[in-house]
C-alpha cells in the first residue's frame, strides 16, 4: 500500500484556506500535518475539508500556532493535544493515529534568539518532547513525526551557513535536541535518505525578496521510525505552493511510503 505523508506551515489557514484545497486535490496526500492555523477550533473549516476528502482533528488558538490533521477517508483516532504533563496553552502538538500509523504533528517554538527566554523556553520544550516520544516509539512501531521543528538540521539545510552560524535556528543546542529525536530515538530524516538537489529549503523569509534568490532554510521535517525509514520511496521539498499568490512562507514537504 502506498502512502504519501506532508508537512506544511500554512501561516494563517484563514488565508490559505483555497490554496490547501487545491493543493490536496492535486497532489492527494493521505495524511498531513498543518501548523500555524491560527483559528479557534469553533472557526477551522470542518466542512470545507470533509468535502475534499478529509477528516481532521484540530487544536486551535487565536492569532497564533495552531495545529492540524488531515486523514484522506478515515477519522484520526487517538488523538492527543498537548504534550503529556506539561501545562502550556499553546497549541502545538497533535497526535493521531491513522490505520496502524502514529502521525504526529509539530509546530516547534521558534525561541526568537539565541540567550532569549524564549530559547529557554524552546530547549525546554524539545527536551519535554522527546521524553514523552520516547514512550511514543515504544508503544508504536509505525511511528512518523512530522511539523515545523524551527531547527535547521546542519549546514546544507542553510543558504549561507556562515551568516547563520550559531544563530537562532541554526544553534548548536538546537541542533542537538534536534539530534535526540533522530539519533537517540532513531527518526529517520526522511528528506536525507535520498541524493537531493543542492540548495533545497523549505521556508523563505518573505523580506528582502529571498524567494527569488532562493535564501532560505529547511525547517520542515518529516522523520520516520526504523519501519517507516525502511518503507520509505521518495521525500521531497514541493515549491510550488510557495510561488502562488498570496502564499504561506514555507512550502510542503512531502514522503512517500510503501507500507506494503
Amino acid at each position: 500500500m502506498s502512502m504519501k505523508l506532508a508537512s506544511w506551515n500554512v501561516n494563517s489557514l484563514k488565508v490559505r484556506l483555497p490554496q490547501v484545497l487545491d493543493w490536496l486535490a492535486s497532489r492527494q496526500p493521505d495524511i498531513v500535518g498543518l501548523q500555524e492555523t491560527k483559528l479557534t477550533d469553533d472557526r477551522f473549516p470542518v466542512e470545507a475539508l470533509n468535502e475534499a476528502g478529509y477528516q481532521v482533528a484540530y487544536a486551535g488558538q487565536p492569532t497564533y500556532n495552531g495545529v492540524a490533521v488531515l486523514a484522506r477517508g478515515q477519522a484520526p483516532q487517538d488523538v492527543v493535544r498537548d504534550i503529556p504533563g506539561l501545562e502550556d496553552p499553546q497549541r502545538r502538538v497533535l497526535a493521531a493515529t491513522v490505520g496502524d500509523l502514529r502521525f504526529i504533528n509539530l509546530y516547534v517554538p521558534n525561541g526568537s534568539e539565541v540567550g532569549s527566554e524564549k530559547y529557554a523556553y524552546k530547549l525546554d520544550w524539545l527536551a519535554r518532547l522527546a521524553d514523552w516520544l520516547a514512550e511514543e516509539r515504544a508503544r508504536h512501531d509505525k511511528l512518523v513525526v512530522v511539523g515545523d521543528f524551527n531547527i535547521a538540521p546542519d549546514d546544507r539545510d542553510v543558504h549561507d551557513p556562515e551568516a547563520w552560524h550559531e544563530k537562532i535556528l541554526c544553534s548548536t543546542p538546537e541542533r542537538e535536541a534536534l539530534a535526540r529525536l533522530t539519533g537517540g530515538l532513531e527518526l529517520a530524516d526522511t528528506f536525507r535518505l535520498f541524493d537531493q538537489p543542492e540548495k533545497t529549503w523549505s521556508w523563505w523569509d518573505y523580506r528582502m525578496n529571498n524567494f527569488k534568490r532562493n535564501r532560505g532554510l529547511r525547517i520542515d521535517l518529516i522523520l520516520g521510525s526504523p519501519a517507516l525509514r525502511e518503507a520509505c520511496t521518495a521525500s521531497t521539498v514541493d515549491r510550488e505552493p510557495r510561488t502562488w499568490e498570496r502564499p504561506s512562507d514555507h512550502a510542503p514537504a512531502v514522503a512517500e511510503f510503501d507500507l506494503g
